[in-house]
C-alpha cells in the first residue's frame, strides 16, 4: 500500500505522457466525473426549477381552460335565459301606466283618498324622473285620516284598473293631536312624506334616452 501511494506522489503532471496506463485511466475518470458534476450543477439543477415552474403554469392554464370551456358550454343556455328574463321584464313594465295614462292615474289616486274620507292637505306631484326602462313620479303628501281610512285608501289604490306601484320615502305617520294624544281606531292620524309612482317608457322615449346617453358618452370621451 505504501509503495502505491509513493508512486502516486511521484507522478509528474508536467509529463503526463510518461504516466502508467492505469494512472492515465484513473485521471481521465476523475476529470470526466468533474465535468459531469459541473454540468449537472450549472445546467440540470437550474432546469429542474424551470421545469417545476412550467408544470405549475401548465396546471394553472389547464384549470383556466377547463373553467372557460365550462362557461362557453353554458353560454347559450344563459343567453336564452337572459332573453326570457328581458321578455318577462317588458311584460311587467307594460302593466304599468303609460305616459298618456299617468295624469288620469294621479287624479284617481287623489280621488281614492278623498273617497275614503281622507283629507288631502297636500297632494303635490313633482317632476318626472326618467330611468332606464321606466319613469318615476314623486308626490309630496300630507294626509289626515283614521287608521281604517288609510287601510281603505291602500285597498282602493290596489283595485284601480291599472297596476299602480307606490313606494314610500321619508314617510311619517303620527297622531294629529300630538304624541301625547290617546290613539283609538277613530283617532286622526297625519301622514307626511313623499310617495313615488311609476310608468313605463314607450319605445320612442327609450330610443331618445339611449341616444342622449350615447351622445353624452361621445362628448365625455372627446
Amino acid at each position: 500500500m505504501s509503495q502505491k501511494k509513493m508512486s502516486l506522489r511521484e507522478l509528474d503532471f508536467n509529463n503526463m505522457g510518461s504516466w502508467p496506463k492505469q494512472a492515465k485511466i484513473g485521471f481521465c475518470v476523475i476529470i470526466g466525473l468533474l465535468i459531469v458534476g459541473l454540468t449537472w450543477y450549472l445546467f440540470v439543477s437550474d432546469k429542474k426549477d424551470q421545469l417545476a415552474g412550467l408544470e405549475r403554469t401548465e396546471k394553472e392554464l389547464r384549470g383556466e381552460f377547463e373553467t372557460k370551456q365550462g362557461r362557453a358550454a353554458n353560454l347559450e343556455p344563459l343567453k336564452q335565459q337572459l332573453a326570457q328574463m328581458e321578455q318577462q321584464l317588458q311584460q311587467m313594465l307594460r302593466q304599468l301606466p303609460s305616459k298618456t295614462e299617468m295624469p288620469d292615474l294621479i287624479v284617481d289616486i287623489s280621488q281614492t283618498a278623498l273617497a275614503t274620507g281622507i283629507n288631502n292637505e297636500l297632494f303635490q306631484p313633482g317632476a318626472e324622473q326618467p330611468k332606464e326602462f321606466y319613469a318615476e313620479k314623486p308626490i309630496a303628501l300630507r294626509m289626515v285620516g283614521t287608521y281604517h281610512q288609510f287601510g281603505a285608501f291602500v285597498s282602493g289604490v290596489a283595485s284601480l284598473p291599472r297596476v299602480v306601484i307606490m313606494t314610500m320615502h321619508d314617510i311619517s305617520l303620527k297622531p294629529r293631536g300630538g304624541t301625547d294624544a290617546v290613539i283609538t281606531s277613530n283617532s286622526p292620524l297625519e301622514l307626511v312624506g313623499t310617495v313615488k309612482t311609476y310608468r313605463y317608457l314607450d319605445e320612442d322615449e327609450v330610443a331618445d334616452q339611449e341616444a342622449g346617453a350615447s351622445q353624452d358618452n361621445t362628448m365625455g370621451g372627446s
